[in-house]
């Protein structure tokens, strides 16, 4: 095992794979968060985008490394 993932011939680290997953995941985050007003508690937003994402990227790096072993 070679700890990537393979995807058609083209190999890929996990870490890249879960990033693009976090920012998906993130950006549906932030759109509920903007639609139920809760932007207006939170003072600096870029900040606080960036700390979501950061938030979970850790979250699904974490679960990865339960799923694959």
């Amino acid at each position: 095992m070679t700890g990537e993932i393979d995807l058609y011939g083209l190999f890929l680290p996990p870490l890249l794979v879960l990033a693009v997953v976090a920012w998906a995941v993130s950006v549906l985050l932030r759109r509920g968060l903007r639609a139920i007003g809760a932007y207006g508690w939170v003072w600096h937003a870029p900040l606080f985008d960036f700390a979501l994402y950061v938030l979970v990227l850790c979250c699904l790096a974490g679960l990865w490394s339960i799923w694959s072993a």
